[in-house]
């Protein structure tokens, strides 16, 4: 059984095809370019599934969807995605079901990387496991005893959203100080910008990346930054700690390419925070599924729909 898999972001579409394991076995990329409209999407779409079917040589028995911002699982509806101009209110489930004639499932990016680490990645055998990923902004998934967790209306935690200083940034959501404006890449750069002497750094784009880079070659002020990032992502690890206890925590994104200048600080902040629970059984690790994760996640979702015994709807 192969399963066809579709990343969709703000930026790109990936497709491919997963076997059984958790490889891709024939994947391609393309722009996402949501100004062409849905229809030309869906069109690109099929096109990319029907190729790497081809290349993979064999049929597809089902299509696993990981996509940016609010999805209905159940409906297969998108919502308002500011990424996505247009799209709201489309079906890809029953667009792709009708046109491959076979089951379709759609989650949120975060949750269907959350299953793929779960299931084929960093935390398989674990009955507990939050997905943590940090780039542009802050999102994560939660499984519990296998299965996805969700909120009232099948809703998808926002665990970005906590707030973890009330008079900190005013965050895109409307609040000030949740994680996502004091610890994603962009919230990173910002700080470092406002703390740079003036002049200096002009015309560079200061980036999380480059934050790292300057703090690998001595920078003090990407030090601090690095220190402060390090806190920041303590605190709200420290939080997702105490109200579930997992048996581990997988970070992934952007940021995390350079977990070594984080984890120390991250630990340490942990355990200030974490005394009535134990810490120390916790993991922390990396997500392992590498460049491929979001395509693995995908299809995972598929799995997880269809052959877990997870329930359709609560």
């Amino acid at each position: 059984m192969v399963i066809a898999a579709i990343d969709i972001g703000g930026t790109k579409i990936a497709v491919g095809i997963v076997d059984k394991e958790g490889h891709v076995l024939s994947k391609k990329q393309f722009p996402t370019d949501a100004g062409r409209g849905y229809p030309d999407a869906l069109e690109r779409i099929t096109s990319g599934l029907r190729e790497t079917a081809r290349e993979a040589a064999t049929e597809i028995s089902g299509i696993g969807i990981g996509s940016t911002g609010p999805v209905d699982p159940f409906t297969g509806e998108f919502g308002d995605v500011d990424f996505l101009t247009g799209w709201q209110g489309r079906n890809l489930v029953h667009d792709l079901g009708q046109i491959f004639d076979v089951p379709v499932a759609i989650e949120n990016d975060a949750d269907a990387s959350a299953l793929g680490e779960a299931g084929w990645g960093a935390g398989q055998n674990m009955c507990r496991l939050i997905y943590v990923t940090v780039g542009t902004g802050i999102g994560g998934g939660i499984v519990l005893d296998g299965r996805l967790y969700r909120g009232v209306d099948q809703s998808h935690p926002e665990v970005g959203h906590q707030v973890i200083d009330p008079a900190g940034p005013v965050c895109s959501c409307g609040f000030r100080g949740c994680w996502e404006s004091l610890a994603a890449g962009p919230a990173m750069a910002a700080w470092f910008k406002s703390q740079a002497a003036s002049g200096s750094y002009a015309g560079e784009d200061i980036t999380g990346k480059r934050i790292c880079e300057l703090a690998v070659e001595g920078s003090e002020l990407a030090l601090r930054a690095v220190k402060r990032e390090a806190y920041y992502l303590g605190l709200g690890l420290a939080n997702l700690v105490n109200l579930f206890a997992p048996d581990t925590i997988v970070l992934g994104g952007s940021v995390m390419r350079s977990y070594f200048l984080f984890f120390d600080g991250i630990r340490q902040t942990m355990r200030l925070g974490c005394r009535f629970v134990p810490l120390e059984k916790v993991e922390l690790v990396l997500a392992s599924l590498g460049d491929d994760a979001n395509l693995i996640g995908a299809a995972r979702v598929w799995y997880h729909r269809f052959q877990s015994g997870a329930p359709l709807a609560s």
